[in-house]
């Protein structure tokens, strides 16, 4: 029991040795005078301005907002991905009448589609919506299509053989097959979700961490941006171990 106390501690320690090393630079900066406030907090700036956020509830509330629109997005995104995917993989005509529309906007980066969004939906929640929906849809889409062009195509050679229903196969083979690399997919869209959420709220949105990032800009306020900065880190990293928990659950129960 101690043994297995000890390798988890040095386990820690070494997941925290990297983070710990850079704060002690941090400090180290600023005790030296080489950084300067205005440009670049001390760390118990930060510190001081996170409880302040927290305890005024400000915090919260930008956190709580950020996340409701990646979720609303990110299951519009997921919806769509999947039933778009799973139907590309399957079927060869579908694929050949989407593959240019697909490998023609997927490059186009999600930022890019803001200006546009902003010309279609104003600044309302619709526009910010619509970039975490094209932020999402195609890490899922690709890697849903390629985790059924991985199949093994004997299974559905057997299933003619055995006269197995076509749906059945799916349903049974297929898609159980397919889950890793749709986890995966759903894993990065929900981490390019969050990232677009954030661009989004900094250009045009009056609540949320994006928001919470311009408006320290706007107020000369450096220890602001770096809270938020660290926060999306922070809230990013939480979502994609959970996801990375549910994901390793569902594949090992399926």
């Amino acid at each position: 029991m101690v043994k297995k106390v000890l390798r988890s501690l040095g386990g820690f320690s070494l997941y925290i040795i990297l983070p710990v090393f850079l704060l002690c630079i941090w400090k180290g900066a600023d005790l030296l005078g080489k950084i300067k406030p205005y440009t670049m907090p001390a760390p118990e700036r930060v510190l001081k301005t996170a409880v302040d956020f927290i305890i005024d509830g400000t915090l919260l509330a930008h956190i709580v907002i950020s996340a409701l629109r990646v979720g609303e997005g990110f299951l519009i995104a997921l919806v769509l991905a999947l039933a778009l995917g799973i139907g590309i993989g399957l079927s060869k005509k579908l694929e050949i009448i989407t593959d240019l529309v697909v490998q023609v906007i997927k490059p186009i980066p999600p930022i890019a589609w803001i200006p546009l969004s902003i010309l279609w939906f104003g600044i309302a929640e619709a526009s910010k919506l619509y970039i975490i929906v094209v932020g999402a849809f195609f890490p899922i889409l690709l890697n849903t299509v390629d985790g059924i062009k991985n199949i093994d195509p004997r299974y559905f050679e057997l299933s003619k053989v055995y006269e197995v229903e076509y749906s059945r196969v799916v349903a049974r083979v297929v898609l159980p097959g397919a889950l890793p690399f749709i986890m995966t997919g759903i894993r990065v869209g929900l981490a390019n979700a969050w990232i677009c959420v954030v661009a989004a709220e900094m250009i045009a949105a009056t609540k949320g961490i994006g928001y919470m990032l311009m408006d320290g800009r706007s107020l000369a306020r450096p220890d602001i941006v770096i809270l938020g900065m660290l926060i999306i880190g922070i809230v990013g990293k939480i979502m994609d171990d959970v996801l990375k928990w549910v994901s390793k659950m569902i594949i090992r129960w399926n």
